[in-house]
């Protein structure tokens, strides 16, 4: 049973890139009957806030993808000292003064010799009267893993098999100045307490995987299986961004775009097969293949969501879509539902069926005499052609020049539902009185 974990920083709104690297997540443990964990990485103090983590809960709660277990990393810093520690006593973790400037002076050395620029590993040959003397000046040092020999390789879920060679990557900072442990320490200890199997994420971070892997072995813990999916960007190319708020999910809650609409289109985008809309969860399971994930980046398109967000509207079934409608019943969603693009305007047209609107009256005689003709009550779906026909018989108009006036009258628009449908919710009185130009 794969344990996967979703680990975002509550420093901004999750866009839909965050959310894509969930849903993966998600999936991975609902199909295997696992584990999926949600993991706060709020060791930002200055730029992590409860509001912006509780904006991560409801966004992922809305979208349906339930989590088993719940941490936060500011709560584990123990863990953390604990880790650091056992990594010192080993000879893996060495402490370094450099300053920035001093590290970047050296980087550019390096390039101009044609060589990578990496750490030089000056630090572990100081002596400790000459580490004394650094701390003695001022300085605190920040902490580095002293990274093996060996190539480094593993099979990714995604791109296949990666390997990295020694030399070209230098040793990680893992305690900052300050203290605080850095992204890759603090995630390894909780991948490990936590028993991940499986790390998903965006390809950003295959750079760090054979860190990853060298730490996660000298801290006695058990191999990851490791996937790295391409990046979304946004439609004219730029990346998206949680801070700037590109995509960001709880915009698209507001703008009326249904959670299983969303899921859809991330389940699809990126990968070889179509997207479509899905009304279960476990539809989306069923089908997920990381064969199908293809290496190009994806573009996110909010008009293309738009477009799947009507599509999925206009197939749902009422019983999926129940919740949005309130008090409207099956028969009045299966009416106006090829014509919303949003759940929230089935209630305009029941408003329109129900409450005062304005009528718009071109041709005050066409609609008297229809008022005149129109079939005595109660109405069904029937009623319509009987009442057209009849009107087209006493004014002699038909097609557009007989329906047209006859919507704009009753509803105030130029397009809609049926008004087969429409008219038996309306009722007589109703009718009568727009016909009459009166606001019914």
């Amino acid at each position: 049973m794969a344990i996967t974990r979703f680990a975002p920083s509550p420093t901004g709104r999750l866009h839909v890139g965050n959310v894509r690297t969930a849903l993966i997540n998600w999936v991975v443990a609902r199909q295997s009957g696992g584990t999926f964990i949600l993991r706060l990485d709020d060791t930002d103090a200055e730029r992590s806030t409860d509001a912006f983590a509780q904006g991560i809960r409801e966004d992922m709660a809305w979208l349906g993808l339930a989590w088993d277990k719940e941490a936060r990393q500011s709560e584990r810093f123990d863990r953390y000292d604990e880790a650091r520690w056992k990594l010192v006593e080993q000879g893996r973790l060495y402490p370094c003064y450099e300053t920035p400037q001093e590290l970047e002076t050296q980087r550019s050395l390096q390039r101009a010799r044609g060589m990578p620029p990496v750490y030089d590993r000056s630090a572990r040959s100081l002596t400790p009267a000459e580490r004394t003397a650094l701390e003695n000046d001022g300085r605190r040092p920040h902490w580095r893993f002293l990274l093996g020999n060996d190539p480094v390789g593993f099979e990714d879920l995604i791109r296949g098999p990666v390997a990295f060679e020694p030399g070209h990557v230098s040793d990680p900072v893992l305690v900052r100045e300050d203290g605080v442990p850095t992204y890759t320490l603090a995630s390894v200890v909780d991948d490990m307490d936590m028993g991940v199997t499986h790390v998903i994420r965006g390809e950003d971070h295959v750079s760090n995987t054979a860190v990853q892997i060298e730490l996660i072995a000298a801290l006695g813990g058990a191999p990851i299986t490791f996937g790295h999916h391409p990046l979304l960007t946004a439609a004219e190319g730029e990346g998206l961004s949680k801070r700037t708020g590109g995509g960001a999910v709880a915009d698209l809650r507001e703008e009326g775009i249904e959670p299983m609409a969303l899921v859809s289109y991330l389940a699809r985008l990126g990968t070889s097969l179509p997207i479509e809309p899905f009304y279960d969860l476990e539809d989306v399971v069923e089908a997920f293949d990381f064969a199908t994930i293809s290496r190009n980046p994806p573009r996110y398109d909010p008009a293309d969501v738009s477009t799947l967000n009507q599509k999925w509207l206009h197939g749902a079934p009422y019983e999926v879509i129940a919740d949005a409608l309130g008090s409207l019943d099956s028969a009045f969603w299966d009416l106006v539902r090829g014509n919303v693009k949003h759940a929230r305007e089935a209630h305009d047209w029941w408003r329109i069926c129900n409450e005062f609107i304005t009528p718009v009256l071109d041709d005050a005689a066409f609609a008297e005499a229809a008022a005149d003709v129109l079939p005595p009550e109660p109405w069904d779906e029937t009623t319509w052609k009987a009442w057209t026909q009849a009107v087209k018989e006493e004014t002699g108009r038909k097609g557009k020049e007989l329906f047209m006036p006859l919507r704009l009258a009753l509803t105030g628009l130029d397009h809609g539902p049926e008004l087969a449908g429409l008219l038996p919710y309306m009722g007589m009185e109703r009718v009568k009185a727009r016909l009459a130009g009166q606001e019914a």
